[in-house]
């Protein structure tokens, strides 16, 4: 191996890392809370290992997350810093080394060190894998590694390893194979083929007190423990478990003409919704919904927050479903975005109406987080509140939306078609707004 990199930075110490860092097990499963270091040493095991390759053939070796951007955001530029520009196939041109549109790069040992998106699984396919980093596991579907990875570590003249980390989401196919693994360290017949190691840690055992402190000021109980605790939280029942009556739709909250408007949106023809949020002292009121039950559409729900807000004078800002344009109206007068575009422009002008609309949306588990921690932080009071007079079936929907029965956290769409709408349009606004991020919720800058 080439003299490291200044990347190569010290780490502090922590037993169940250095244990991590030493494992000549096959298949090691980690889950640990944000922000620990999971990531920064799964970083290092691969380029060292790559850096290490010695064998004839072309190492393939991989880091690898749910999507393509995730993985360039997560990896592509400290897997740069990571190798020594004499380490690379040819040092003196590094061009020919370093592929940055593939993202690879090609080391003087014949080893390739890749960074994939597994949103696509076939990017990981072609050649044998040596060793792959899965990163952010849980949020993979359970067929990239069935259907795709484990049989591409298979070949006749060499067997690849693989490391899956991440933050648990629930009892999925995560948690699975993590049962898998320390069953498997307690299994004295098994072979290295066939060898498997667990390894965990919370964030409280590497971050300060402080910022410890600070994430559950923001979160609640059951999104800590999952985020910070790296725990596989059993997650049943009601999906906003958050939210109670008492606490969060008690007393009435009312229309500002003074502060801006955010409208929230879920494209249905049978309801058609839309909730009217406002911010005030740090908490968001959820002041209004509109619920149209039946033959509805989004010029008619247009129509309806018209007839209510029409008159607002200051900024009006959109969010919601970015699959907008599926259904309903959409199919024959362009999408439903282009709709709010053409019916509130008029009305609110085109300097105060602003649209936050992802280019895809949010995990499920992330925008329920999202919800959860805004309703009932750990160590702090509600930052959202309910009108009960104007939003009878929003209150509705926070209290009787459950979660999958047998499923690891998901929503359960199908039991009861009349909720899950409302929440859904508000949770795009919370989550656009205050996402639990690397487990910590931010104010998104407008």
């Amino acid at each position: 191996m080439s003299a490291p990199t200044p990347r190569w930075t010290r780490l502090k110490w922590h037993d169940v890392q250095q244990d991590y860092w030493n494992s000549q097990a096959r298949f090691n499963v980690v889950p640990a809370g944000r922000r620990s270091g999971k990531t920064e040493l799964a970083k290092r095991r691969a380029a060292k290992r790559a850096l290490s390759w010695h064998k004839t053939n072309d190492g393939n070796f991989i880091y690898a997350a749910p999507t393509r951007q995730q993985a360039k955001d997560i990896y592509w530029e400290d897997a740069k810093l990571l190798i020594p520009d004499d380490a690379l196939y040819t040092p003196k041109k590094k061009y020919r080394s370093i592929n940055e549109s593939a993202m690879s790069i090609k080391l003087w040992n014949q080893a390739t060190l890749r960074v994939v998106g597994l949103d696509k699984p076939e990017r990981a396919e072609g050649k044998p894998i040596d060793f792959i980093v899965l990163d952010e596991y849980g949020n993979m579907k359970k067929s990239v590694w069935d259907e795709h990875i484990r049989p591409a570590l298979s070949t006749i003249d060499r067997l690849g390893c693989a490391d899956m980390i991440g933050v648990p989401e629930g009892r999925n196919h995560y948690y699975d194979v993590a049962q898998l693994a320390m069953q498997m360290m307690r299994d004295e017949s098994a072979t290295w083929e066939d060898s498997w190691a667990y390894f965990h840690w919370k964030s409280s055992e590497i971050l300060s007190e402080s910022e410890i402190s600070a994430a559950k000021r923001e979160l609640d109980l059951l999104t800590f423990q999952q985020e910070y605790d790296g725990s596989f939280v059993n997650f049943t029942g009601r999906v906003y478990y958050a939210f109670n009556r008492e606490d969060h739709a008690k007393t009435r909250v009312y229309y500002d003409p003074t502060l801006d408007l955010h409208l929230c949106f879920d494209f249905n023809v049978d309801p058609g919704i839309a909730v009217a949020v406002q911010e005030k002292n740090g908490v968001s009121l959820v002041i209004n919904e509109v619920y149209i039950p039946k033959n509805s559409n989004t010029l008619r729900v247009c129509e309806k927050l018209i007839s209510l807000y029409g008159s607002h004078t200051g900024n009006v800002w959109c969010y919601g479903d970015a699959t907008g344009g599926a259904r309903g109206s959409a199919k024959v007068q362009g999408s439903d975005w282009d709709l709010v575009k053409a019916s509130f422009r008029p009305v609110f002008g085109t300097e105060r109406l602003k649209f936050r609309v992802p280019s895809c949306n949010p995990a499920e588990r992330s925008r329920v987080n999202s919800m959860n921690s805004r309703m009932k932080p750990i160590g702090g009071e509600p930052k959202l509140f309910v009108d009960p007079v104007n939003c009878p079936k929003m209150i509705r929907d926070l209290e009787g939306v459950p979660l999958l029965e047998g499923g690891s956290g998901q929503i359960d769409k199908a039991s009861d078609k009349s909720l899950t709408h409302l929440s859904d349009a508000l949770g795009y606004y919370v989550y656009k707004r205050f996402p639990v991020v690397g487990g910590m919720t931010i104010l998104s800058t407008l």
